[in-house]
């Protein structure tokens, strides 16, 4: 498994436990789905950022 696909698993883990625990507190399903929207997107931003190959020295 790549590590793209590692840190994008473990955003997604992230993003439903914290979905679950707003949805506990009363928060609203359509501010989870959009907070959660928002944050998979983040994810994928900073997936590719942090696993993409540094350029070489010219």
């Amino acid at each position: 498994m790549s590590s793209f696909s590692t840190y994008l698993i473990g955003f997604i883990v992230l993003i439903i436990g914290l979905a679950i625990a707003a949805i506990l507190l009363g928060v609203s399903t359509t501010w989870v789905t959009v907070g959660a929207i928002v944050a998979i997107g983040i994810g994928i931003v900073s997936a590719t950022t942090r696993t993409k190959p540094k350029d070489p020295q010219a």
